[in-house]
Parts: C-alpha cells; structure tokens; sequence
C-alpha cells in the first residue's frame, strides 16, 4: 500500500470501524439487510462527521477503503465509491430510529438506486414506503421512477370522494393515476382501440404493474346480458384491496361527456349482476388519449357511479430487466377465485364491433 499522509484520529477512527463491522457480522447472522444497512448508515454517519468536524478530505475515504478490505478481504461493499454511498446515504436519512424502522427494511442495493435517482427527500421517503409494502425487485423500483410514479399516483380526476366512503374512497383515489404509462406496447400514438385493447391483453402482466398491486383480472370483452341485449365492457378486474370490481374502458380519442354516460349504465349493470355480499360499489376507469379538466369535472359532477377518467402514454418498450419481475398469468388467476358462471361468460363472449 502506498505511504500516505493518516490525519489526526485516523487510526483509532480505522479500529472503531473494524470493530462495527465485526459485530454487525454475526448480528447479521440473524437480519442479513437490515443489520448491513445500518452498518452502512453508522459507518457513513461517522465519516461524514469526521469529514465536517476534522475536515477530512476524500483522499481519505481512498485510504480507509484500503486498509478496510485488507482486514475484511472477504467481503464486498468497502470500496471508495460504496463508502461515497454510505456517507451519502446517512446524509439524506439523519435520523437513527427512522433508519431502523423504515430504510433499512429495503436491500441497500435499493437504497443506492434510490440516492442517484431520487433527489427530492418527500420523493424517496414515498419510494422507500411503497417498496416495502408492494416488495419490489430493484429493477422494479427503478422502472416506476423513471416512469414518474411519484408524480402520477393519485392524480387521475374522478367523484370518489362524493361517491364512496372515507376508507374506500381515499384508497380508490390513491390507485388511480394519470397518465398511466403504456409504453411497453410499441404502438405510436394513432391506434384503433381494438389495437390497443389487444396489445395490453397480450402485455397482461406488465398491464397489471402498470394498474398497481391488488389488480385481478376477470376478463376482456365480458359479456353482460341486459334485459335480453349483449353489452361487452373492455376490461374487467377485481380488486383484491378494495374489495369490488373495476370497470375499465379504453378510448383512443379525447374524453367526451357520453363516456361517463356509458361507464354508469356498465357500473350498474355489474353491480346488479356480478356483485356479491361484501363487495363494495364497482368503480368505473375511463382511459383516453386525452381531457379536458373541466369538461370530466362537469360530466362526473352528478353522477351516482364512482369513476375515475384518466389519460395514458404510448411511447417506448418496457426494459428487459423487468420480465422477469412480473406475475405470471397463473398467478393472477389465483387472486380472485370467480364463480363459474362468471368465468363461463368472460369466455363465451360474442364478437361486436368497438363502439
């Protein structure tokens, strides 16, 4: 190793570290994560303080790297740039117990994503909450940030807060987003909403990522019987959270009032049909190429049905990395186990012309 200048403190700082990470070793026997990630953050914390308190330059961070992986030659995660990470990643988290309770119940894999991509504090904390109680992969979390997750969630125009109760409602509002992001379909802007019903069908998983945990799906093109007339409804889900069923409707044009219209006889005519003891009120989503606000505002205003109207994007294909991630169809069949009858009727559909 290369004679270098050690700053006052330096060795007796190195012995303290040496001893953190043989602790942390066998506690993380026990929590393999949680324990590295709060190594992590108390080995950045005391870099960081010694770098602000005794003015230790980055050099330093070069030569503490050294003399760690000389002591510990078998573990990975004390070079200088993950070092850099540490002091980075207690620099955006302060404070200890939060540390404990929440970050470091993530992989530090995803903490790192989070510190090069994420420079909002209130943005990351949303990120850090979702990742644990959704369980993403790292490629999953990445994919929702580049997708602008933070920024959509929420957002779509709907009555929910006029047409269900608190709980429900406010976990409706929560689901909906705008714009959805369909770029993993590859098909330009102009499409026919047959085309683009039947490229989401054949992208149902990465569908069901794009709609949010809890999704299941019941059909495309159900069939409802209605006083002896057919009526088809694009895409019909449950959900496993909210306990009902959702009603979705694709538009390639921009929204107009009659869409509302048509959602409200679809979410009565479930309700009526397929509703069952302890589910609550179907709630309709109306996607379109485009809105206007106060146009969606005017024609959900005094309507009895909740409903969401929303727009989506079509652009690029969703990355490889994710593939891998997503459920299987399989899996999302086992969500919502569905009478027979309803799955006689989602597979005896009759064909018709896209209204």
């Amino acid at each position: 190793m290369a004679n270098k200048v050690v700053p006052a403190g330096y060795k007796a700082f190195l012995r303290q570290l040496k001893d953190r990470i043989r602790k942390s070793q066998i506690s993380a026997v026990l929590s393999v994560n949680r324990e590295l990630v709060l190594l992590y953050w108390r080995m950045g914390r005391e870099i960081l303080r010694r770098q602000v308190e005794a003015t230790w330059g980055d050099r330093v961070i070069e030569r503490l790297a050294e003399d760690l992986r000389l002591e510990f030659p078998e573990m990975t995660g004390l070079s200088a740039r993950n070092l850099k990470y540490m002091r980075a990643f207690a620099d955006a988290w302060q404070d200890e117990p939060f540390v404990q309770q929440l970050v470091a119940q993530i992989p530090w894999g995803h903490n790192v994503r989070l510190l090069d991509m994420v420079g909002d504090r209130q943005e990351r904390l949303w990120y850090v909450a979702q990742t644990v109680e959704h369980n993403w992969s790292r490629a999953v979390l990445v994919h929702q940030i580049q997708s602008g997750l933070y920024r959509r969630q929420g957002k779509a125009l709907n009555n929910f807060k006029q047409t269900l109760p608190a709980p429900q409602g406010d976990l409706a509002q929560q689901l909906l987003k705008d714009p959805y992001n369909f770029e993993f379909l590859s098909l330009g802007t102009k499409v026919q909403e047959r085309d683009l019903e039947n490229a989401l069908i054949s992208h149902v998983c990465e569908l069901i990522l794009e709609l949010g945990k809890g999704f299941a799906l019941m059909g495309r093109q159900y069939h409802l019987e209605v006083g002896g007339d057919d009526f088809y409804v694009d895409l019909l889900f449950y959900h496993i959270r909210l306990r009902c069923f959702v009603v979705i409707e694709l538009k390639t044009d921009k929204f107009k009032p009659e869409f509302a219209g048509k959602m409200n006889f679809y979410l009565s005519a479930v309700d009526d049909l397929m509703r069952e003891q302890g589910d609550g009120p179907s709630i309709g989503i109306i996607l379109c190429q485009g809105r206007n606000r106060l146009v969606v505002e005017y024609a959900l205003r005094d309507t009895s049905k909740p409903m969401g109207v929303a727009q989506y994007e079509l652009k690029r294909s969703l990355p490889a990395s994710l593939r891998g991630e997503l459920p299987t169809t399989s899996d999302l069949e086992r969500l919502k186990p569905a009478p027979a009858n309803r799955l006689i009727a989602a597979t005896k559909r009759k064909p018709r012309k896209k209204e």
